[in-house]
């Protein structure tokens, strides 16, 4: 009996393995079966989908760009679009190196300048002349991404590079733009007497080579004087950098900006005037919308310093054409990348990421919607600005040499030792 139960029982554990392994089977075919439709539902629906790589540097930008992306997308359901965003003082040195093996930045963005010619010089730009869309923007932004007769760029910003100040607090102080340098030590005396700081300058950052443009634009009336520097026909040692170095340094020596400007960063700098501690910005227009979500209550205009005396002032103000768009020459994707530049340079999608980000831009018939844009907007028209004047430095390291003789006097080095010392290092960079 006990052999006859033992050999039950070794009977009933053999047909319980057997149809756990049957049923293990078929749930197994049957997922396998599933996980294979599910991924080919996949490939059928998002499959055929081209992705398309977006670099720039506007962090700031980041959401409205989602925005129109998806709108592109939904009128575009073949073409998926990847955008990666990168610091700005990163994509400016970095973006030879991002581009180099063409797997990413099929359409990608490119400063004015130095930049811009490091980028033509590496075979990076496709010919953009014939575009259709090109008709769609002011032919007087276009000339900065031309090159040997080729339009390898579109400008999509108009920026001010120049400080941006808080209008309602001169209002309350009674004081009014100056349009003198004698004006002008007036109103920031009056500032300082008010335990106001004049201008709030990101000197860690992005302060000596946005505000060099302005203080040197009635300096050096001469527009060619940084192609004739790079070519040898110029000094740094000549008055009109020394006289900017100077300006540079009777600002810092009598509080215009605020102390330890060389460490303050540009955040520290907008929280600052959001904070009404500075009555100015030393940066741009592309910052205006920043410091309004900081302030919703701050009435904002442009204000550059004015170092010359009345008579002898030739320009008001600093304008630059930039986030220059492209087209890699390297993608494989050069239609979905055409297709992408003619939906950016709509005119209704334009006005949307004009109003959402609060820039200026090149398009034609953009509609501002923004109280800052529209109050601003007179400055492409009615005032006399100069392009920027470091986007005409070519050579990056003549550039270098510039900005490092700003903030080696704003350290405390004599204006002529950093004079000196930058035009040694032109020289050797110069052919």
């Amino acid at each position: 009996m006990k052999k006859w139960l033992v050999f039950i029982m070794v009977l009933l554990v053999m047909v319980v393995i057997a149809a756990c392994a049957d049923d293990s089977s078929q749930e197994g075919e049957g997922g396998s079966d599933a996980g294979a439709d599910t991924d080919a539902d996949a490939a059928s629906e998002g499959g055929d989908a081209t992705t398309l790589s977006f670099i720039h540097w506007r962090g700031e930008d980041k959401e409205v760009f989602e925005d129109i992306i998806a709108q592109f997308e939904e009128a575009n359901p073949d073409i998926n679009v990847e955008m990666n965003i990168y610091p700005s003082e990163q994509y400016q040195s970095n973006a030879p190196q991002l581009l180099r093996d063409g797997s990413i930045g099929d359409v990608f963005t490119s400063f004015p300048g130095s930049q811009f010619e490091t980028l033509k010089d590496a075979g990076f730009f496709s010919d953009l002349s014939d575009e259709d869309f090109v008709s769609k923007f002011s032919e007087g932004s276009l000339g900065v991404g031309q090159a040997d007769g080729k339009q390898l760029a579109i400008p999509y910003q108009m920026v001010f590079n120049m400080p941006v100040y808080n209008k309602g607090m001169f209002e309350e102080l009674g004081l009014e733009a100056p349009t003198s340098w004698s004006e002008y030590q007036e109103m920031a005396d009056t500032l300082i007497e008010n335990d106001i700081i004049p201008i709030a300058f990101p000197g860690a950052d992005i302060g000596p080579n946005q505000t060099m443009n302005s203080m040197m634009m009635n300096n050096a009336k001469d527009e060619d004087v940084f192609q004739k520097l790079e070519s040898g026909e110029e000094s740094l040692t000549n008055e009109w950098w020394t006289s900017t170095l100077e300006d540079f340094k009777f600002f810092n020596e009598n509080g215009y900006f605020q102390k330890d400007a060389l460490g303050t960063n540009q955040d520290s700098a907008m929280q600052m005037v959001a904070n009404e501690e500075a009555a100015m910005l030393a940066t741009g227009s592309y910052h205006m919308a920043t410091l309004k979500e900081l302030n919703p209550d701050l009435e904002l205009g442009f204000l550059p310093p004015i170092t010359a005396e009345a008579g002898e002032v030739a320009y008001e103000g600093i304008h630059t054409a930039t986030f220059m768009l492209a087209i890699h020459e390297n993608s494989e994707k050069k239609e979905e990348a055409r297709k992408f530049i003619d939906f950016l340079s709509d005119s209704e999608i334009a006005s949307q990421y004009a109003n959402g980000t609060g820039q200026h831009l090149t398009v034609k018939d953009v509609q501002y919607d923004s109280e800052e844009l529209q109050n601003t907007a007179y400055w492409i028209t009615d005032k006399k600005t100069r392009f920027q004047p470091r986007y005409l430095i070519t050579n990056g390291s003549v550039e270098d040499a510039v900005l490092g003789s700003i903030e080696n006097v704003l350290g405390g080095a004599s204006v002529e030792d950093a004079a000196e010392e930058a035009q040694k290092i032109v020289e050797e960079n110069i052919e």
